[in-house]
């Protein structure tokens, strides 16, 4: 079998296998992006499984190390692999627990270990640089420069930021209400800066300027961020606009929305913040994923080395 093999959107899962994406998304919450995500790797695996002439209630651990060898054969990142694995893993679990097999054939398969890249953070030279180079009282420029400030004041995810709707922004109290991931709700603190810029584009001349005579979709009235035809702003859309700006100041390919909640939350860590504030102002379910953002870079660790120890500074006479 080829990554040629591996099947088309046309293809459809398996009664089991459509049960445990329902079961996800009722009784889970999972969000929209991962059961897709799921999905994709559930049909990965059952068109293996096809190839193999190998029903899913008849699966043992050998087969499916063959389809994890297969996955890396095929140029799969080890991330990708491990996202596999889970689906896999979560599907046979769950046919087991709902009595469709007698076993688990994943039980026993071990983890594969995924590198941990440190966070891409811009330095809080950069950042001025970025957010000060986004000038002009047009509305444009008042959207760009209220998405780039909240996005690094915040650390919100981009899916998070065009979710926003007026409703959700309490400026007087510096707050604002997020659905991240699962639509789980947390209220974030926004900074002067970040409220500052809002407060700009939710002027008339501001946002009030790109709203439309009537609106394309009743969901569109409430949206915080706007596009330049008065409809909310998407993902696409925000990202191409952080892009934009980064590419102006010389960062290029570097500034992600990602990268600015990369850099909110390491900058934040730098200044003493305590790192269940982070954890909980991020919307992290687990405080590991937080504690990434702890780890410094070599260069770092040995400044700060050669500063606090009492015998790691120049070389002394013996």
């Amino acid at each position: 079998m080829t990554a040629d093999a591996l099947p088309s959107e046309e293809v459809e899962l398996s009664t089991s296998a459509e049960e445990f994406l329902s079961w996800l998304a009722v009784e889970r919450g999972r969000a929209a992006n991962t059961l897709a995500a799921y999905r994709r790797d559930l049909l990965g695996y059952e068109a293996f499984l096809r190839a193999r002439r190998a029903p899913p209630d008849e699966v043992g651990e050998n087969l499916v190390q063959d389809y994890l060898a297969f996955l890396r054969a095929s140029g799969r990142k080890p991330t990708s692999v491990a996202r596999a694995l889970a689906a896999v893993r979560g599907y046979h679990r769950f046919c087991l627990d709902e009595g469709h097999s007698g076993a688990d054939p994943t039980g026993d398969v071990e983890r594969a270990p995924v590198p941990l890249g440190l966070p891409k953070a811009l330095t809080e030279d950069e950042i001025a640089a970025l957010l000060g180079a986004v000038v002009g009282a047009d509305p444009p420029a008042r959207r760009d420069r209220a998405i780039l400030e909240v996005l690094y004041g915040t650390g919100l995810r981009i899916s998070e930021l065009v979710g926003l709707s007026l409703s959700d922004l309490a400026l007087p109290e510096g707050t604002l209400r997020a659905f991240g991931k699962g639509s789980k709700e947390r209220l974030v603190p926004v900074g002067r800066c970040a409220r500052r810029a809002l407060a700009e584009w939710l002027e008339p001349s501001g946002r009030g300027a790109l709203v439309p005579r009537r609106w394309a979709r009743r969901n569109d009235a409430e949206a915080v961020f706007l596009n330049l035809r008065g409809g909310r702003l998407t993902r696409q859309g925000a990202w191409a606009i952080v892009r934009l700006h980064g590419e102006r100041v010389g960062l290029g390919s570097r500034l992600s929305p990602h990268v600015l909640r990369h850099s909110c939350a390491t900058h934040m860590l730098d200044h003493g913040a305590d790192i269940r504030v982070v954890q909980e102002m991020l919307g992290h379910a687990s405080i590991a994923t937080t504690q990434v953002y702890t780890r410094v870079s070599a260069d770092r660790l040995r400044q700060a080395y050669d500063l606090a120890h009492p015998r790691a500074g120049p070389t002394q006479g013996r």
